[in-house]
This record gives C-alpha cells, sequence and structure tokens, in this order.
C-alpha cells in the first residue's frame, strides 16, 4: 500500500512510495504529526541517483521488522537533498558537527520541534 510520498513530484520521494515505511514528505502536516503523537523524527535524506541511498532502501527500508519499528516509534520523513537543499543544508552541518564526516544516505533524529 502506497505511503504519503505517492503523491509527490520528486523521483526520489517516488522511488520510497511503496516503502512499508510510512513515510511522509518534509512538511507541516508531519511535523504536526510528531506533536501530536510526541514521536521523534527519523528524517532520511538522500537523492535519486545516489547509490548507497539505493542499498539503504533494499536493505532497511523495505525490510517489514525496521518498517514496523520506525512506523511505530517515529514519525518518518523523507526528503529529497536535490528538492530541499535548505533542509539538507542545516542537517548535513549537524551531522558534519557531532560525527566529522557526513554524506548520503543522510539519517538523523529529531524531536517533535525539528531539533536533532
Amino acid at each position: 500500500m502506497p505511503n504519503a510520498l505517492a503523491a509527490e513530484k520528486s523521483p526520489y520521494l517516488l522511488q520510497h512510495a511503496d516503502n512499508p515505511v510510512a513515510w511522509q514528505p518534509w512538511g507541516e502536516a508531519a511535523f504536526a504529526q510528531a506533536r501530536r503523537e510526541d514521536k521523534p523524527i527519523f528524517l532520511s535524506i538522500g537523492y535519486a541517483t545516489c547509490h548507497w541511498c539505493h542499498v539503504m532502501a533494499h536493505e532497511s527500508f523495505e525490510n517489514a521488522a525496521v518498517a514496523e519499528l520506525l512506523n511505530q516509534h517515529f514519525v518518518a520523513i523523507k526528503v529529497d537533498r536535490e528538492e530541499r537543499p535548505d533542509v539538507d543544508k542545516v542537517y548535513m552541518a549537524y551531522v558534519q558537527a557531532l560525527t566529522g564526516h557526513g554524506g548520503w544516505p543522510l539519517s538523523a533524529w529529531l524531536t517533535p520541534d525539528l531539533k536533532p
């Protein structure tokens, strides 16, 4: 069953529209859900031609057990870095400051008010 990404135009987001993860696009609807349900956000940023993004999708996001865990405990948001470079810039800077390196796919865990 398609998730909320099925209505998006981004080729990258559409690649994840049939994942068992209940992905949502970056936006107020997802943020409001996180606040309402008091759940942290699992943020995944990538792009359509990223090899490792495809590997992670296949090994993790197509896995029913991983999807169940994400769906139960997080609001999962998927971002196309080519569509939202502003979002990518903020969270890549955070990951690089925290770990000393960064790349894609980028995964970050956020509070419902978008703080890492």
